[in-house]
């Protein structure tokens, strides 16, 4: 029985010595694993983390045009709370074919909101932005003030005049989850790619 066992392990015994003392080999099956594992941990990232999307409206111009395309990084807010001045991702309800919209994050959980002679107020003080955006000329739903519940964020798109956000019923104050995630990085066109 022993015979046996000898006669079928020392081949296994001898490629186990070869692989060993060739220091080729060793390195071509270390870096074929750290490959292996380069590539199932990028896929995990890209399946859990990540999602493209397009920009179909003009409501973010000039920060974004139509036709840009986005990564969104859907992890963002599982680690840290929505802050002001993110371009978040979101849909208005939770049904699967519920559009995708792109806006800026003006008012926070707690802030009431108002915009008066084409400025925008949060607990009654200017607004400071560091985008140079138009006056808005249609205050809509925060006409009058707006104080937002917890969970809740007041959005406005860039274009201010020209973009259908939380100043419209049909929009209104976004509910944290219905937030899909952080506009993260911009894959397209090539002469804007890059982080967000």
């Amino acid at each position: 029985m022993e015979k046996i066992r000898n006669m079928l392990l020392e081949p296994l015994d001898r490629l186990r010595d070869k692989i060993e003392n060739n220091e080729k080999i060793r390195a071509a099956f270390r870096l074929g694993f750290e490959i292996l594992a380069a590539f199932l941990l990028g896929a995990l990232v890209a399946v859990c983390g990540f999602q493209s999307v397009t920009m179909q409206e003009s409501s973010m111009e000039p920060t974004l045009a139509v036709g840009d395309k986005f990564f969104i990084n859907r992890l963002a807010y599982r680690i840290s709370e929505p802050k002001r001045g993110d371009i978040i991702v979101y849909k208005t309800n939770a049904s699967d074919d519920a559009a995708l919209h792109i806006h800026r994050i003006i008012g926070l959980p707690g802030e009431t909101v108002q915009i008066v002679g084409g400025r925008v107020l949060i607990n009654g003080g200017n607004l400071k932005e560091t985008g140079d955006y138009p006056s808005i000329s249609n205050a809509g739903l925060a006409a009058s003030p707006l104080t937002l519940e917890s969970g809740e964020y007041f959005v406005l798109g860039d274009n201010r005049n020209n973009s259908e956000d939380s100043r419209y019923g049909d929009i209104g104050v976004i509910s944290s989850k219905y937030i899909v995630g952080k506009l993260w990085f911009r894959t397209s066109p090539a002469s804007s790619m890059g982080f967000m």
